[in-house]
């Protein structure tokens, strides 16, 4: 179900992938994450995604008009990974409630690796 912005102009729906773009293009764009990770299911490995595929490193669920967020990140080798982690946290959040205008409840980061 998409997240819904009404007023008295009209309605505004937002889907899912493009909150999850938005969410993927911000935390690549944070200080020590080299990337976001997608896992597959069939045989546990992880990939750093591409650029276009950052999406899929995001997984997003929209109830009663508000959103949570599930990252799934890789994150650079020497850098504190909860200093990374609130980074992200608070930076996604920010972006998403200013430039959507959507709540946001709850932002999970998983760290599936780090890189050199």
């Amino acid at each position: 179900m998409p997240a819904r912005i009404e007023n008295e102009l009209g309605k505004i729906n937002f889907s899912d992938l493009a909150i999850a773009s938005l969410a993927g293009l911000t935390a690549v764009e944070c200080y020590g994450v080299v990337g976001m990770a997608s896992t597959k299911a069939t045989d546990g490995l992880i990939e750093l995604l591409k650029r276009e595929n950052l999406a899929r490193g995001v997984k997003v669920t929209t109830s009663n008009d508000s959103v949570m967020i599930d990252l799934y990140v890789i994150v650079e080798y020497g850098i504190s990974i909860n200093a990374v982690c609130t980074s992200v946290l608070d930076t996604i959040r920010y972006k998403v409630e200013t430039l959507m205008g959507i709540p946001v409840t709850n932002i999970h980061v998983h760290v599936q690796g780090v890189r050199v």
